[in-house]
């Protein structure tokens, strides 16, 4: 197999990979709202004993939501460092070309 066919197969790899992700964050998305929809209508302050409750489930429910985005963008991040090594190296640069990295 030629280099060239390589690199294909690499990016059709990567391209399904990506592919596949959309459709994760698609169904996240779904779930988040329907999340959302749900939180509002039947989570309210009377369900808490003191104001207090209220912010640590609040601040609870926003911390799971912001270690799911971080480890998205961290699995995106490494994918995007992957895609530029791979393409530095076919065009000649590499990972200190600025043309790649900046």
């Amino acid at each position: 197999m030629s280099r060239e066919d390589s690199y294909y197969r690499i990016l059709q790899s990567v391209s399904r990979l990506q592919f596949n992700i959309s459709l994760i964050l698609e169904a996240k998305a779904i779930e988040a709202s329907r999340s959302s929809q749900w939180l509002c209508h039947h989570i309210s302050s009377m369900q808490f004993e003191n104001q207090g409750e209220q912010v640590a489930k609040t601040v609870e429910i926003h911390d799971h939501l912001l270690e799911v985005i971080d480890g998205l963008t961290k699995m995106e991040l490494a994918l995007s460092k992957n895609l530029q090594a791979l393409l530095g190296d076919q065009e000649g640069g590499g990972a200190n070309d600025p043309g790649i990295t900046g």
